[in-house]
């Protein structure tokens, strides 16, 4: 899976090395990636060791240096297609919304709380609920969910505004995921700008679709088609597409298994001043499947 990284900004790091060179040489040789591992059915894998991951950068290996459980809060943003195109699937839709929500509303081992904001698409990116550990607020919202039978999607907007508000929190452990149909999509971004957006925040992409992919032939509907494809190819993410609405329970439900069950990878890289271009993180089994995304520089340093 491709990843990108940002680059540190050279007057900082120089800095660090004026005031603390032993330690800055230290931390430059470590860097981090939280990893999903799942199996040939898409079940996560747990108890996984260092030895169990393959981390490249720009072909060249790195040694894993250790793999713990990844405890950190996530961030999570719901992007909900509820235009007049998702008419048929809002009962199951909330039925996926609550187990998600369910699910990544339980304390993390750690002793934190992950914060989930859910954003409708219909007529135009509108927040039902903001980013909050609160399970009860979050359901609420989830079934107040109706679908606007006046209004098409606005799909790229949605990412791109969510993402800017990501930018804001100073979100560390980001994800975003989009459950969209094949209606069409009125969005006054373009492709370029959406994909940028998911650049500058980082974090997981992950995206349901509901319906045969690849049906709206229009611009708008080429721009999305390649949004969910190289977007969530680029961010560690999966791009599913359901033929029903009724799987999309046990879909989210997967997806909620595979976040809570991430590791943080940390592995070593050469001191260098220039990032690489491409980070890939792969299974050393052949049976089992990894997904990953960097870590932000502050929490890399931080980390175990």
């Amino acid at each position: 899976m491709m990843l990108t990284r940002s680059i540190v900004a050279v007057g900082v790091l120089c800095s660090c090395v004026l005031l603390h060179p032993i330690a800055a040489a230290a931390q430059a040789r470590e860097h981090a990636i939280y990893a999903s591992v799942v199996d040939d059915k898409g079940n996560p894998v747990e108890g996984l060791n260092a030895a169990a991951f393959v981390v490249r950068e720009d072909g060249v290996a790195r040694e894993v240096l250790r793999a713990v459980p990844a405890d950190e809060p996530m961030q999570i943003a719901l992007l909900v297609d509820n235009s007049a195109a998702a008419a048929r699937m809002i009962t199951p839709l909330r039925q996926a919304l609550t187990r998600f929500i369910t699910t990544m509303t339980e304390p993390l081992p750690g002793g934190g709380m992950n914060e989930l904001a859910i954003v409708t698409l219909a007529g135009r990116p509108t927040i039902a609920a903001n980013y909050t550990s609160n399970r009860q607020t979050l359901l609420d919202a989830a079934n107040r969910i109706f679908s606007d039978s006046n209004s098409a999607a606005y799909l790229l907007d949605g990412i791109v505004e969510t993402s800017q508000g990501l930018q804001r929190r100073s979100a560390m452990r980001p994800v975003m995921i989009s459950i969209t149909t094949e209606g069409p999509d009125y969005s006054s971004r373009r492709r370029e700008q959406a994909l940028e957006a998911l650049d500058r925040v980082g974090g997981v992409f992950d995206a349901l679709i509901i319906g045969p992919s690849g049906t709206d032939l229009s611009e708008e509907g080429r721009d999305r088609s390649i949004v969910l494809g190289q977007g969530t190819m680029d961010h560690g993410g999966h791009r599913d597409i359901l033929l029903t609405a009724m799987s999309l329970p046990d879909k989210l439900g997967q997806f909620a298994r595979e976040l809570s069950n991430q590791y943080k990878l940390v592995y070593s890289r050469p001191d260098t001043l220039i990032p690489p271009d491409e980070i890939t993180v792969s299974a050393a089994d052949p049976d089992q499947t990894a997904y990953g995304v960097p870590v932000k520089e502050a929490e890399a340093r931080g980390g175990r």
